[in-house]
């Protein structure tokens, strides 16, 4: 399963590609102001460069896909954002949320060979519309619909059989993950991708008897060396 961070903070996504298990980057105009850049309004080139210069700092740092999101409520408006970041790098995914205008402006993206993620997904029904549009990914919101009360993973399970039962191209990038739990989880049900908060990455790492190992490695180490 492919890892992505779920981060526009320059410094986290620079450490987690250090690491060597990172292979792409999600970005949405709420991870964008949290990392201390003007929110977006409906015109990208209104950002005042920030957002540009943001997502091609990424793509120096990272090799992989880049998600980029629009923020038109209407098809024309995402074509309109989505061809002007495309044009920015090879890597660029636009991100464009799960409605009957998003999924007509997927339909597009795809004539014109321009890479998608269809965003803001929250049942196998979506991830079908999605898949049959020609989404390059698609993100359901793991952690939003536990929130609400749903079993998130059953969802991701129906989503998996629906895109193998079709052999759809479309690869399921689970979103919205709180722990490490969710993405044990996801790669166990075959997804595709898992994007996950830098928090949540750098604890994968971690185990208390890991911890545990180290200490007693080093101690016998230093008894051997007297």
């Amino acid at each position: 399963m492919k890892l992505f961070i779920d981060s526009a903070k320059l410094d986290e996504i620079k450490t987690a590609a250090s690491w060597g298990i990172l292979d792409g980057v999600t970005t949405n105009p709420t991870l964008i102001m949290q990392a201390g850049m003007p929110a977006r309004n409906a015109s990208p080139s209104d950002a005042g460069g920030d957002f540009k210069k943001t997502i091609l700092a990424i793509t120096k740092m990272v090799n992989g896909p880049i998600s980029a999101e629009t923020v038109s409520p209407d098809a024309a408006g995402m074509i309109k954002e989505g061809k002007e970041f495309a044009a920015w790098h090879k890597n660029i995914h636009v991100k464009v949320p799960c409605t009957s205008e998003g999924i007509k402006a997927v339909k597009e993206f795809r004539k014109l060979g321009i890479k998608t993620n269809v965003t803001l997904v929250f049942s196998a029904n979506q991830v079908l519309l999605a898949a049959k549009s020609g989404a390059t990914l698609i993100s359901p919101f793991v952690g939003r619909l536990v929130d609400a009360g749903e079993d998130g993973m059953a969802m991701i399970a129906e989503a998996m059989h629906i895109i193998k039962n079709y052999n759809f191209t479309s690869q399921l990038l689970v979103a919205s993950v709180r722990d490490t739990r969710m993405v044990t989880d996801a790669a166990v049900l075959g997804a595709h991708i898992a994007t996950c908060p830098f928090k949540v990455l750098e604890a994968m790492f971690k185990h208390p008897l890991t911890d545990k190992g180290i200490e007693k490695f080093l101690a016998d180490w230093a008894k051997a060396k007297k």
